[in-house]
């Protein structure tokens, strides 16, 4: 009985997200160039050049106590961790040799953008990272600091900072070996400053690791039509179409403000496993992985790469990762 609830209830959400895509391709075609003349507005007047959304920060503040619920509305950033976690260790790995048995991240300082609760912080610090965790809420810092204090290990290896990323910038350079920012860059204010700053911080050669929703009709559907509004996987109006981006569009931002992208893997959710998945498709979610180049000073018009480059550098992966 409940097998065959189960495939009627599979049934109607698919006729549910055809008709969706139906309806949303004729909104997409009107509204396009409207939400492009949007953002571009927005990035031209703007004069405060700052990371935080204040909108963003609000829709949040009401969950701040409720990061680890593991059934709650944060359970799909739970369970992502079984492949963002992975996706950080084995690159790194994979950059270096020296490494402890135990411990792979040792010696390795991570700071973690909009770390909510510490729900990333926390395995990342279990690898032996020095991890940083910042977020403009208290109320998160607080949930993050209670929740490390019961792991006397977590405590010396965990900070946690209630503040921008800016902040940080400004306050030194260079200092990070890696920075994530998983499932934050479709909540900043101003992503091309969010880049500035990851590169300021960011030693030379030092690898950024995003992960965020793909800016496509099929990610408005899945993402927010069906995620938000008809499943309730996480609450209504947590995201906002505009601000997601297409891996391509990352890509350019992220290579005019001195970033070399090394990898883009797609990832799936699957709301009746509750698990994620690597995939082909970046035409949903998918993570990114990206490494600040040599050159100390960014240019928008950097030579192309010399034969010895790019065999140091070989060309990124555009398909899945097994990790």
């Amino acid at each position: 009985m409940r097998s065959l609830m189960r495939q009627a209830f599979q049934i109607s959400c698919c006729c549910l997200i055809k008709i969706a895509l139906q309806t949303f391709n004729l909104f997409y075609r009107l509204n396009y160039y409207y939400i492009a003349y949007r953002s571009a507005a927005r990035r031209l007047f703007s004069a405060s050049h700052t990371t935080v959304d204040l909108k963003e920060v609000k829709k949040f503040q009401l969950l701040a106590h409720k990061w680890w619920d593991e059934q709650g509305e944060y359970a799909p950033l739970h369970s992502m961790n079984d492949i963002r976690v992975p996706f950080v260790r084995d690159t790194l790995l994979n950059l270096s040799s020296d490494h402890q048995l135990g411990s792979p991240l040792s010696g390795i300082k991570i700071l973690d953008v909009g770390c909510g609760g510490g729900l990333l912080s926390e395995p990342l610090g279990r690898l032996g990272a020095s991890v940083t965790g910042i977020d403009p809420l208290e109320d998160n810092i607080r949930t993050a600091e209670q929740h490390k204090s019961f792991d006397p290990d977590l405590d010396k290896r965990i900070q946690y900072k209630s503040c921008s990323l800016e902040e940080i910038a400004e306050e030194s350079t260079e200092t990070f070996d890696v920075i994530v920012a998983s499932e934050v860059v479709e909540h900043v204010a101003d992503l091309e400053t969010f880049i500035s700053c990851c590169y300021q911080v960011l030693k030379p050669e030092g690898s950024l690791f995003i992960t965020t929703l793909s800016k496509t009709q099929l990610s408005y559907v899945l993402g927010i039509v069906v995620a938000e509004k008809i499943m309730g996987i996480v609450p209504d109006g947590t995201h906002n179409w505009e601000k997601f981006i297409t891996p391509e569009e990352l890509e350019r931002l992220l290579e005019s403000n001195g970033f070399l992208v090394k990898a883009v893997n797609g990832m799936l959710y699957n709301p009746f496993s509750g698990s994620w998945s690597w995939i082909e498709s970046t035409s949903i979610n998918y993570a990114l992985h990206a490494m600040k180049s040599k050159a100390q000073e960014q240019s928008s018009s950097r030579e192309p790469p010399s034969e010895a480059e790019e065999e140091q550098h070989p060309a990124r992966a555009n398909t899945s990762t097994t990790v």
